[in-house]
């Protein structure tokens, strides 16, 4: 507990320009790790640069390696985004797709980046996010 509050403190001490360096070499590293290339970066940062409430979430689970989830679209936290592409996740892996497989950077990532995207479209995001699941039901493809 002790050690949190350090933490807390340290990460307030710093200005909103070393937050901004670190957020962004952040998201370039995990972008390398997703093995996106720099035009994905370059949209991704300019995107999140442009939503000041994503921009907040990913910061602070950069800071607290957890999630905020204080900001929703249609009711969907970043963890509801990421609970349905795990969930679709398994269904493309059930077809031979698995670029994610054990790549939890690149999961994180896509998560927020799915988040921007639905902040623009959140019709579209919702619908797909209730009608495209796994394939863990049953009769799902009957």
């Amino acid at each position: 507990m002790e050690q949190k509050s350090m933490e807390s403190e340290n990460m307030e001490s710093k200005s909103i320009e070393q937050i901004e360096k670190e957020a962004r070499r952040w998201a370039w590293a995990l972008c390398y790790y997703a093995g996106e290339d720099e035009k994905f970066f370059e949209q991704f940062w300019c995107a999140l640069q442009n939503s000041q409430q994503i921009y907040r979430e990913f910061v602070y689970y950069l800071q607290n390696q957890n999630f905020l989830c204080e900001y929703k679209i249609k009711g969907y936290s970043v963890v509801d985004i990421m609970v349905w592409q795990m969930d679709h996740f398994k269904a493309e892996m059930d077809r031979g797709h698995d670029d994610m497989k054990q790549n939890g950077d690149k999961m994180l990532l896509m998560a927020f980046d799915t988040m921007l995207k639905m902040e623009n479209q959140p019709e579209r995001y919702v619908q797909l996010m209730q009608s495209e699941t796994g394939t863990d039901y049953p009769d799902k493809f009957k």
